[in-house]
């Protein structure tokens, strides 16, 4: 293995859990009730499949502008608080893998700019070669494109890289671009289908580096 595709919200982030808290506050201001269910709804979707989401739950009481308007509000403040948090075991895999020659790339449904803005507070901008958000392909997770070009863009065949997710749309979007898959669980848990298809599930990414330790396989030229 060459490579390592990292998803971001829920995976290198704890920020799903925020986005949970952001689109309840959201949620009752715009009178709909505690919206904060939808996470779960589209884990791993891009904002056009999103909003699809949004309209088929909420119908004609679905305002896209109040909703971006007051889940901003929420998170500002929330920021003005509260660092990035960071998912337990994040910096320990990928000094390994920088270490080991891995290539890295993020593949993440979040758009390009959150992406950036997020590594860069996080501090581990240089580990990535690549970045693909999801305003930056037309078919959004569990289509299997954002992983594809995500390994264009490394120069590696799917089937040398390793995808690590937290998502069932992530995970089927790793897969069916024909990537390793290994999960690391944050709001759900892996079905019937999914544990068929991932080569590995950890309790954190700390856990992932000891797995490829043990693997003992690389990624050095």
């Amino acid at each position: 293995m060459r490579a390592v595709v990292f998803d971001m919200d829920g995976l290198m982030f704890d920020t799903e859990r925020v986005c949970v808290q952001a689109w309840d506050y959201a949620g009752d201001k715009m009178g709909i009730g505690k919206a904060g269910f939808m996470v779960l709804k589209t884990l791993g979707m891009n904002a056009v499949r999103t909003k699809e989401m949004w309209k088929r739950e909420f119908g004609e009481q679905y305002d896209a502008e109040a909703l971006r308007k007051y889940s901003k509000e929420f998170m500002t403040a929330y920021y003005k608080e509260n660092t990035l948090p960071v998912k337990k075991g994040l910096h320990v895999l990928l000094e390994y893998l920088k270490e080991e020659g891995y290539k890295m790339a993020v593949a993440s449904s979040s758009r390009y700019t959150e992406i950036r803005e997020n590594l860069r507070d996080a501090g581990v901008t240089d580990f990535f070669m690549a970045v693909v958000g999801g305003d930056r392909i037309s078919r959004s997770k569990p289509e299997p494109d954002i992983y594809l070009k995500a390994c264009e863009l490394l120069g590696e065949k799917p089937a040398d890289c390793y995808a690590l997710e937290d998502s069932r749309n992530g995970l089927l979007a790793a897969h069916r671009a024909g990537c390793i898959p290994l999960m690391v669980p944050d709001l759900w848990e892996p079905d019937e289908e999914i544990q068929e298809i991932i080569a590995g599930k950890f309790d954190d990414l700390a856990q992932v580096k000891d797995y490829l330790v043990r693997l003992g396989t690389g990624g050095k030229q």
